[in-house]
């Protein structure tokens, strides 16, 4: 009994020493978490490593092609003598200031307008009345002793956000009206509307494209034309609106019934109920999936290139052929590209998280 209670009065001995594998068990999990997390680990510091050498250690930072391909790291000298064309393609390069201004005028309005305290119908008449305009008129020039610049010569960076931006945001209150026509009551509304976004949607936006740019001139009285950066833009316009339409549809689906009938109880018509009470709540659910079209358009406007219009893909691309670099800086070019497709649509994720956040569309 004493050697009993003498065991039960002892202090308990500390445990054996773990194993280092077991030790790091402790922050990443079990044992196969931990193996997998410090291989992935040492994989990013190779990657890192490797990385690093060929952009900073080894890279050529000044010379001409010959240097780089003596060289085993990047071409910097390519990116710094390509650059103005890359973002702004055969645009006349003494004009150049245009487009540059053109793009940091675009960003501070989208800047101004992504705030929601802005949110007025005074935003929606400025980008109508200034914005837009004031666009086409730089880009465009023919007043105010502006050189006069075809819509032929519009290129890169300024041109894929143009048909993209503005394209989408065109598109959005179209898609609104589509998704509420398809909802509607009235069959030859709904049939119309059905039977335009299943058409649009069956189809690749290639074939959008090349109807709008190709085949409409041939429908046209003889002697008219209609420019081809016009024609592309309404393409995309019609094409996002359909897979808008159904984006805005998943969300009227999911407002409760309830919020119609309580509408209608307060005496509100159908435009009133949607526009103060039901539209809100749809377009609020449809936040990430809306965001997530968007940047798939954004990407997608690399396809302008089959119908004659060169975008910021394009001037990557046909800087790399030129003869000077040919062979030497592909990966340089591609990676300037990524860097500038990764950073907007990173924005446009984070932008995402933010207005969830805003209108507190989670459950936390």
């Amino acid at each position: 009994m004493a050697d009993v209670q003498t065991l039960a009065l002892a202090p308990p001995q500390p445990a054996p020493t773990a194993p280092r594998l077991g030790r790091l068990s402790a922050y990443f999990g079990t044992p196969g978490n931990t193996l997998i997390s410090v291989l992935s680990i040492a994989a990013v510091v190779f990657i890192a490593k490797l990385a690093f050498g060929w952009l900073v250690v080894d890279a050529v930072f000044s010379g001409n092609g010959e240097t780089c391909k003596a060289a085993s790291g990047a071409c910097w000298p390519f990116v710094a003598q390509k650059l103005r064309y890359m973002l702004f393609g055969f645009y006349p390069y003494d004009e150049q200031w245009r487009p540059m201004l053109a793009l940091l005028l675009l960003f501070a309005a989208f800047l101004f307008s992504m705030m929601p305290r802005f949110w007025s119908r005074g935003l929606l008449l400025g980008w109508i009345l200034l914005v837009l305009p004031v666009l086409y008129i730089l880009m465009a020039g023919g007043v105010f002793g502006l050189t006069p610049v075809a819509t032929t010569s519009w290129g890169g960076l300024p041109l894929s956000f143009m048909l993209s931006f503005v394209g989408l945001t065109l598109a959005m209150p179209l898609g609104i009206v589509l998704a509420l026509a398809r909802a509607s009551n009235l069959p030859a509304i709904r049939v119309l509307a059905v039977g335009f976004i299943e058409i649009v949607r069956g189809v690749p936006l290639i074939s959008i494209l090349f109807m709008a740019t190709v085949m409409l001139p041939l429908f046209m009285p003889e002697g008219v034309t209609i420019d081809k950066l016009l024609r592309a833009q309404v393409a995309i316009i019609l094409f996002a609106s359909a897979y808008i339409a159904e984006i805005v549809r998943g969300g009227l689906q999911d407002v409760p019934a309830g919020q119609y009938e309580a509408g209608s109880s307060l005496g509100l018509h159908y435009w009133q109920v949607m526009r103060k009470i039901v539209l809100p709540q749809a377009l609020k659910k449809v936040i990430p999936p809306m965001v997530g079209l968007f940047i798939g358009f954004f990407q997608d406007t690399t396809l302008v290139t089959i119908v004659g219009l060169v975008d910021f893909l394009d001037t990557v691309r046909s800087a790399i052929r030129d003869p000077q670099w040919q062979g030497i800086a592909v990966l340089e070019g591609y990676l300037v590209a990524a860097a500038v497709y990764f950073t907007f649509s990173a924005l446009m994720g984070a932008y995402s998280r933010f207005l969830e956040k805003h209108f507190r569309t989670t459950h936390a």
